[in-house]
């Protein structure tokens, strides 16, 4: 039977999650770094744990059939790949950052300036876009560094809290893009790994969705029902169950965690009481 092959940054700040993505759909990988390619034994998957600038080229290549990877780093890449599926962690983005006593937050600074990056691609691009002309200089790491040691005016680089850039004296001016992981596959998948791939992403699909709801229950009084039952929009239909106290029910449902503090204000004005909120493992809809 054929598996699905998928590269897992093997060190690095998408390692941890992409792990727990997996368990969390089930698939439980035993050992971790130390081992390059590790099987599954309850899914049709091997993992290959690959240093995460050389995961584009192996998606290209067929290497590997799909792969867990920063949005930024396909970005810059510029592989012939795509991406299946937003994954919702490890979000960042690639933004412009000079010292902090330059006081403008305007791109025409960097004209004619020095720029330090390890994104060349993406900062070629966004500069000619914007009619900018800078000389760029390529670092591999440790790019805060380099206005202080007077190699560049300004850097380009991952962003996530903007930490690292205040400890450097850096601020953060110009946002290039917005970055977070990504399912991304292959273009020469065979039929029967394409199969696999749909099995996966239902599972993936189902945490995910999970994750971005709550479960919630009130007691309401009956005459209440159909007007806060609208404001309940996820499900289908709200469960409403009577109480043993006349007049009232308990109403079941699942709200959106985007809008929850939205949601539950009307809920509120609208007459529910008692409201609790659960947490929810997997959402199969």
């Amino acid at each position: 039977m054929s598996k699905l092959k998928i590269a897992i940054q093997k060190s690095g700040r998408l390692y941890e999650e992409s792990l727990q993505l997996l368990k969390d759909c089930g698939i439980f990988v035993n050992n971790g770094k130390d081992q390059l390619k590790v099987s599954v034994e309850n899914f049709p998957i091997e993992i290959m744990y690959l240093r995460n600038s050389d995961i584009p080229q192996y998606l290209e290549d067929g290497i590997v059939d799909i792969a867990i990877v920063g949005e930024n780093l396909l970005f810059e890449k510029q592989k012939n790949i795509k991406i299946i599926q937003k994954l919702g962690f490890s979000k960042c983005r690639v933004s412009l950052a000079v010292p902090k006593e330059i006081e403008t937050d305007n791109l025409e600074y960097f004209q004619g300036k020095k720029i330090a990056t390890s994104y060349p691609n993406t900062l070629k691009n966004f500069l000619q876009q914007n009619s900018i002309s800078a000389d760029i200089h390529v670092i591999s790491g440790s790019v805060e560094i380099a206005p202080n040691i007077g190699l560049a005016d300004g850097i380009c680089d991952i962003v996530s809290s903007g930490s690292t850039l205040f400890k450097n004296g850096l601020r953060e001016t110009v946002t290039l893009l917005k970055s977070e992981a990504v399912l991304a596959k292959t273009f020469q998948l065979s039929k029967d790994k394409e199969d696999i791939l749909e099995k996966f992403l239902f599972r993936i699909k189902a945490v995910l969705k999970a994750k971005n709801s709550k479960y919630i229950l009130m007691n309401v009084p009956n005459n209440k029902i159909e007007i806060i039952s609208k404001t309940l929009p996820v499900l289908k239909s709200p469960t409403v169950i009577p109480l043993a106290e006349e007049g009232w029910s308990s109403i079941h449902s699942v709200i959106n965690e985007e809008r929850f503090w939205e949601v539950i204000d009307e809920l509120k004005e609208k007459g529910a009481q008692d409201i609790l909120i659960i947490p929810i493992d997997k959402m199969v809809i």
